[in-house]
């Protein structure tokens, strides 16, 4: 549901800006012979009447209200607990666009008290003035707002420079408009997005913090409940001296070209794309764009998909507000405050929950779960500790080799035998023989299992220590990352604590986890 308390001010074009701006285009009537209020689109799109919001103008100065308490103060990591976090950096946990290629990755992560984040780590020569960094860093992770991918802390330790973010699991809008596989996103998701990225940019604005780099689809993201979210990341530069720009030159902002420096008003041309993006599901150049309205030909440029879904007026009104965003003079666009008069009027179907607008699965019953899952759910210990036996320990990898080996030390041929009399307890179920031969297996660090963290995991839990059934677990994470085993041992672990939600966050990335497994098991 999307709740929202601002005042509206209207005022004309020339008002606003002092100038004349491209000629307003309607939609409607592109088509030949189309003298009908109907959308250019299609005879089948909807009405012209808008399911707004109903504003209320007691509420003028209220952008504190969507401050949220809920997100932790800003803190520094050790570059320690961020290797732990990401398991070590694992390739298997890169979330960012470029994978390893990029020079700054961003990896996915999970903190000791189990909150999930984005990691992003910069080159090493990046930001060389530590002090300046650390100054930034802490200016960005001061804001809290609910339309933003909050900064929750980051790390200045030696040569390592790494922000710290609130993790969103849900993709970003470049994947949901130009690669989407289910469904192409909805009309009113479309105009929710650009509202909610405008109040991201007015409160951001407001708070001292006006530039943003590099704005463009993939710095949206979407939460667990699909509420887009603008990425925090972007409010600092990719290095101390670096481009503010790392899309192609044809969408850069025209002062930008001349200058090298990012204004205000140069984020409001990259909204403008933002708006081509929503309007066309396409990355379309904006010289390209605005020709194709100077033309008056709209049909070109709007996403077919959205056929049936939108008014005249809607259309027209959004297209309007894009080519406004991408004047060639900054001063003649229009500032954050006006962007969000202009789209809260557009709103549509806004009591309807934006996870159910983007066909994502959301709650408990989100996804099917599988046996195993199911199991974890109930805190069906019995049935965990037969699925665990059936395994084995066929996902350590190497284990076979190092099995298969014949010259061992003594030292080594010692921690086999701990793991072997470990497995044997397991089976007979005598839980505390089994914790003390995996023990002596783990502490002597001559080889590394996942499997043997998990089993001694469940163990712990079948003697009612879940606590340290929960470290176990995000030890088998750190070692295996993408190990559907260890997220579902969390989740009982969790539920055990009672910490419920936490629980079937990890009960969802198992699930996911699995599914994704499975997935790639049947291609």
């Amino acid at each position: 549901m999307l709740r929202l308390g601002y005042s509206v001010l209207v005022v004309s074009d020339k008002a606003a800006f002092g100038v004349e701006i491209l000629p307003r285009v309607t939609v409607s009537g592109l088509r030949s012979g189309n003298r009908d209020n109907s959308s250019a689109l299609g005879a089948c799109c909807g009405d012209s009447e808008q399911n707004g919001l109903i504003l209320d103008p007691d509420k003028t100065e209220n952008e504190d209200k969507t401050e949220v308490d809920d997100v932790p103060a800003f803190l520094e990591y050790t570059i320690g607990q961020l290797r732990i976090a990401t398991s070590g950096f694992a390739a298997e946990n890169i979330v960012s666009e470029h994978g390893e290629k990029a020079p700054n990755v961003v990896y996915r992560g999970k903190l000791e008290n189990q909150r999930r984040v984005a990691v992003k780590r910069f080159n090493r020569s990046a930001w060389p003035d530590a002090r300046q960094f650390l100054e930034e860093a802490k200016s960005v992770g001061q804001l809290r707002n609910n339309k933003l991918a909050n900064l929750l802390g980051c790390c200045c330790e030696g040569d390592e420079r790494l922000l710290v973010a609130e993790f969103m699991p849900n993709e970003t809008l470049a994947k949901h408009l130009f690669h989407w596989e289910t469904q192409p996103m909805k009309w009113a998701m479309r105009l929710r997005v650009a509202l909610c990225l405008a109040l991201a940019l007015e409160y951001c604005t407001n708070k001292g913090r006006a530039l943003y780099h590099d704005l463009n689809a993939y710095r949206v993201l979407f939460d667990d409940e699909g509420n887009p979210r603008l990425s925090c990341f972007g409010l600092m530069k990719n290095s101390r001296d670096g481009r503010s720009y790392s899309t192609n030159l044809a969408f850069t902002p025209p002062e930008y070209l001349r200058t090298g420096r990012v204004t205000p008003e140069s984020v409001i041309y990259s909204f403008g794309t933002l708006l081509l993006d929503l309007l066309s599901g396409k990355h379309i150049p904006p010289s390209h764009a605005l020709d194709l309205i100077r033309d008056r030909n709209i049909q070109t440029l709007m996403d077919s998909c959205l056929e049936g879904q939108f008014s005249n007026d809607e259309g027209t009104e959004l297209v309007h507000l894009a080519s406004r965003c991408l004047q060639y003079e900054p001063r003649e666009r229009p500032n954050p405050k006006s962007l969000v008069a202009s789209l809260i009027p557009l709103q549509k179907e806004t009591e309807v929950p934006s996870h159910v607008l983007m066909g994502i699965p959301f709650g408990p019953a989100a996804l099917p779960l599988s046996p195993l899952g199911e199991a974890c759910l109930r805190i069906d210990l019995t049935v965990i500790l037969e699925i665990l036996e059936k395994i084995g320990y066929k996902d350590d990898e190497g284990a076979a080799a190092e099995l298969s080996f014949q010259m061992w030390t003594n030292q080594m041929q010692e921690t086999l035998n701990s793991k072997q009399k470990g497995d044997a307890a397991f089976r007979r179920k005598d839980f505390k023989a089994a914790i003390e031969s995996y023990s002596q297996f783990i502490d002597a660090g001559t080889m590394v299992s996942p499997t043997v963290y998990a089993r001694r995991s469940l163990c712990y839990l079948m003697i009612d220590m879940p606590e340290e059934a929960l470290n176990d677990a995000l030890q088998a994470q750190v070692i295996s990352p993408v190990w559907h085993i260890a997220s579902y041992l969390q989740a009982v672990a969790l539920f055990a604590l009672g910490r419920e939600n936490e629980a079937q966050l990890a009960l969802k990335e198992g699930s996911t986890l699995e599914n994704k497994r499975n997935s790639a098991a049947n291609k």
